[in-house]
Parts: C-alpha cells; structure tokens; sequence
C-alpha cells in the first residue's frame, strides 16, 4: 500500500489534472473540453492523489441528481497502480459525497476497463445497467452504491 495522500483541490488545479488524464488515457483530451463538462455542474470534486509529493492519481466528480453524486473520471498512473492509490480516491469521494448529503455515487467503466471494475465491486458498488457510449463504439458498465452518512 502507497503512504498517499488524496486532497482537494481548486479549479486552479485542473491543469495537472488533465496533464494526468492525459498521461493515463487516450485519445488526449484540452483542458477546455474539462471546463465546458463542468458548466452549470452543482458541487464539483476535484481530487489528486500524491506519492511522495508527486501526483499520481485523480478524480473528478459533480451531483448527477439531487440526491446522487457523479464519479465522472478517476484515474491512476501506470507506474502507480496496484498500491491502493486508486482504493483510497474512491474512497475519499464516497466520503466527500456522504457528508454533502448525497444518498448514492455512481460510476460508468468501460468493460475493457477490467481493473477499475474489480475495484467497483470490491468497494461495494452494484452493477445497475449498461450505456452504450457512440463516441468509443462500447458499452460502458453503470456502478452505484448507497452512501451511509458521514458523522450524522
């Protein structure tokens, strides 16, 4: 297990935090597709994972329904997997998003994916559906857990 740390960040951040997205995923996406996905979006997390003060991991999440928080992209670089970095921002999210009151956090995960999906199931998240997503010509698997709330 990695000694990381998983903070909060400002908007200010979102730089490092699509230079990581694009270190992990393809095809690269500009910081401004970020910034239009995140208009008009209630309660935005941006989370960053550092190992000895280095990031290394992200995510980033906004209320999907009143009553159900959106874990929109999450990801860990290679080199760091595999040491409970991705576990410990999920983790922080979930508890991000019980003490802003919200009920459920779901999650989309391509089935290629399959890493990110053991990790759902074994954080307790249920597979509730499948989307087809056009852009990427697959289906992506939909995860939901209920949140139990935070310190009330």
């Amino acid at each position: 297990m990695a000694d990381a740390s998983i903070e909060v960040v400002g908007v200010e951040e979102l730089p490092l935090v699509v230079d990581l997205y694009n270190r992990i995923f393809r095809p690269a996406r500009a910081l401004e597709s970020f910034q239009r996905r995140f208009l008009g979006r209630n309660n935005a997390l941006r989370l960053v994972a550092r190992v000895d003060g280095q990031p290394v991991g992200f995510f980033l999440g906004f209320e999907l329904k009143p009553d159900t928080f959106f874990a929109w992209f999450y990801g860990v670089l290679p080199e760091c997997r595999r040491m409970s970095v991705g576990s410990l921002l999920m983790e922080a999210a979930q508890t991000w998003a019980a003490q802003q009151g919200y009920e459920a956090i779901r999650l989309e995960c391509h089935n290629l994916h399959r890493p990110m999906m053991h990790l759902a199931i074994d954080l307790g998240y249920d597979v509730v559906g499948l989307r087809w997503d056009a852009d990427r010509a697959a289906n992506l698997v939909l995860f939901e857990k209920a949140l139990v709330a935070v310190g009330g």
